[in-house]
């Protein structure tokens, strides 16, 4: 894996201090902004291979700067910090686009793992450098084409954005095209772990059926197999 920079962005200077503090110890580079306006500078400066975001912050706070990002084509992986422990929040930063989400206090080892897991997942789907093997800049399957530079899915001509893990995860089922595939396998794919977290897993295939499908409700690409996993057919009949 490449040299990974991360920004943090978080508006207790301790906070700052103690997480760049760690990321340093492990080798990550890290840049500190204590509000958005500070953090959507640093990103007009840099590019990053992840965001690590406080959701309580004065001013805008970490939901409306993910929303911001995600609507301004800023794909940056986004990992959520947070004191609050409710379902409900974790839920709405994961629907926002935010690959992750962390409630504090958190493991310096877990944050550093998550970190080092998201980057990996990434990078492989991005461009190589010209020097080296390069992925095509598109994949097409049945009424779905992949985009790899800029991460989104076109479905019949039509553009669909999605976040990183999306993106990653929508991937491995077109690498798979109608076979079964098991909570166990997605995990360990997409998610690089291997304890399988079934909330992720449903919170993430109902918000890629609801890009995706005609009617989420009725899904007919992504399909459920019944205490089994799931199924992608690209072009149902």
């Amino acid at each position: 894996m490449s040299h990974i920079t991360v920004l943090i962005v978080d508006d207790e200077t301790p906070v700052l201090k103690a997480i760049s503090s760690v990321l340093k110890h492990e080798e990550i580079d890290a840049v500190c902004a204590s509000n958005s306006a500070d953090a959507f500078a640093c990103l007009d400066r840099q590019s990053f291979d992840l965001i690590l975001l406080d959701i309580m912050m004065p001013g805008q706070d970490g939901f409306s700067m993910l929303r911001e990002l995600r609507s301004r084509r800023i794909l940056t992986p986004v990992v959520l910090l947070s004191g609050r422990e409710e379902d409900s929040a974790q839920v709405e930063g994961l629907g926002l686009g935010a690959d992750d989400y962390m409630t504090k206090p958190f493991s310096k080892a877990v944050l550093v793992s998550k970190i080092r897991a998201i980057v990996r997942r990434t990078q492989q789907y991005a461009p190589a450098a010209a020097s080296e093997v390069t992925l095509p800049a598109t994949a097409q399957i049945g009424a779905f084409t992949l985009h790899f530079h800029s991460q989104t899915v076109c479905k019949n001509g039509s553009e669909i954005a999605l976040s990183s893990k999306e993106f990653a995860l929508l991937c491995f089922f077109m690498e798979n095209p109608e076979v079964l595939l098991t909570k166990q396998e997605i995990f360990t794919k997409v998610w690089k772990c291997e304890i399988t977290d079934d909330n992720s897993i449903l919170v993430y295939i109902k918000r890629l059926r609801d890009k995706i499908e005609d009617d989420p409700s009725k899904p007919r690409y992504l399909t459920t197999v019944w205490g089994r996993g799931y199924c992608f057919y690209p072009d149902p009949s």
